[in-house]
Formats: structure tokens, C-alpha cells, sequence
């Protein structure tokens, strides 16, 4: 598939990797529905980018918001070719802590909004893909989600982050070989540390004891790299139902 007059639909883009990659591919002669919470962010950014953008506000859990979002999607631009499942939140929260046991609300958040948030959109976004003319190859449309690091070598205070993760690895295969006959492919992303707007508010100290963890190239990643990779990913048919680490041979410390 080529990175160019597509319609990408992107969970999370209105901040971090899915405004990277929101703004990467509007570039490319892309459109963008921007799909997330943070209501003054994305309509900066649609008001920025223009009529090739729309945003929707969308809590990513909510069966009607996520129908509400590919409706609008399609209504605008009559068609989504590639899903890009940026959505999510992280933890800092040890399973038996100074003030007791992880609280069941907390893991469960981070669960419903990584993995139920990525399968709503998934499976909503398939049933338009499978209504796209194939290409040459078959091909009707791309789905891509977003996983970590931490899914293999989570860190302390990370429980429930690394399952959210470990679970979003788990839904490529079988995903990938249930809509192989459609014609739609599914590759999950997983970076190492990127210099996304949370990790740029640490100190600098910090962000540089994080960049100087990382083998080669030894600095943080940029969101604009996880967005040329799903390029990529969208130019080479063959990526389908794997995981692929973008993370500059990092293996994070305990």
C-alpha cells in the first residue's frame, strides 16, 4: 500500500505518537481523522492542518463514541484505509506499595484503555476496510497498534502497563490470519523511549540517564521515527501478524 491519498484513522492523535503521525502522513498528501480525548488540542490541530483533518472527541472504551468516530470518518471522507491505535495510558503503581495493595480501579483503567480502547476501534474500522476496492496485492487496509517495550521487560510499577502491552502483542496473530481473506494486515509497533510531550516534562537529567541507557543510537526516540516506520510497514505487504521493536536494541533494567 502506498503512504499517500489515504484515509488514516489514528486513536491518541491529538498529542505524542498519533499527532506525529497524524502530521507525518497529512504531509504525505494524507487525510486524518484525529480521534481523542483532548478537545482543545485537536481542534488546534484540524484548524492548523485544514480540510484534510477532522477530529472527533472520542472516549476510545464507549461503543457509541467509537461508532460515532468512524461515522463521522466516513461521512467526511468516505472511506478509512489504515488504523493507527495510538491511545493509551501508562502506570506507576506497585502491585503491594507503601499505601497497600495496587488499586483494582488503576489496573483496570489502563487495561480498558490500551486493550479494550485498541479492539473497539479495531473491530469497528474493519467492517469500512472490508468495503475498500482491494489494490494489486488484495489488499483492502492496514491496521497498526501500538505496544511497548515494557510488554517484554516491564519495570517495577509497571504491572499493569507490561499486561496491557503483553495483551495487545497477543491479538496480532489470530487477528491477522482472521482477516487475512479481507485482505486487511495488522502489525504492532513497540518502542523503546520516545520523546513524547510526557516524557519531555522529566527533568533533564533524567531524560538524559534514560537517553544514555539506550545502545544505538544513543538518545531518545523521535515520534516522527514511529511514524515512518508505519510507512514502512504500509509499503512492504509482507509485514503482517508480527511484532516489530523500534527501540534501538534497548532492553530496559528491572
Amino acid at each position: 500500500m502506498k503512504p499517500n491519498g489515504k484515509v488514516f484513522f489514528i486513536t491518541g492523535g491529538a498529542s505524542g505518537l498519533g499527532e506525529a503521525t497524524v502530521r507525518y502522513f497529512t504531509a504525505l498528501d494524507n487525510k486524518a481523522a484525529i480521534i481523542d480525548m483532548s478537545e482543545d488540542r485537536g481542534q488546534a490541530i484540524t484548524h492548523e492542518l485544514g480540510d484534510q483533518t477532522i477530529f472527533v472527541k472520542t472516549d476510545v472504551t464507549s461503543e457509541t463514541d467509537m461508532q460515532a468516530a468512524v461515522d463521522a470518518t466516513m461521512e467526511k471522507f468516505g472511506r478509512i484505509d489504515v488504523l493507527v491505535a495510538c491511545a493509551g495510558i501508562g502506570s506507576g503503581t506497585k502491585v503491594f506499595g507503601k499505601k497497600g495493595p495496587h488499586p483494582l480501579e488503576a489496573f483496570n483503567k489502563v487495561l480498558q484503555i490500551n486493550v479494550v480502547g485498541t479492539f473497539n476501534a479495531i473491530r469497528l474500522v474493519v467492517e469500512q476496510m472490508s468495503k475498500n476496492e482491494p489494490n494489486e496485492e488484495g489488499e483492502r487496509g492496514v491496521l497498526i497498534t501500538t505496544s511497548s517495550t515494557a510488554a517484554w521487560e516491564g519495570q517495577i510499577g509497571q504491572t499493569a502497563y507490561a499486561a496491557s502491552k503483553g495483551a495487545i502483542n497477543g491479538m496480532v496473530l489470530p487477528i491477522a490470519r482472521e482477516l487475512a481473506s479481507l485482505g486487511v494486515r495488522i502489525v504492532s509497533i513497540a518502542p523503546g523511549t520516545m520523546a513524547t510531550p510526557a516524557l519531555l516534562a522529566l527533568p533533564e537529567k533524567v531524560q538524559e540517564g534514560l537517553a544514555k541507557m539506550v545502545p544505538f543510537p544513543s538518545r531518545l526516540g523521535r515520534p516522527e521515527e514511529f511514524a515512518h516506520l508505519i510507512g514502512c510497514v504500509l509499503e512492504n505487504c509482507m509485514l503482517n501478524g508480527t511484532v516489530i521493536r523500534q527501540d534501538a536494541a534497548l532492553r530496559m533494567q528491572a
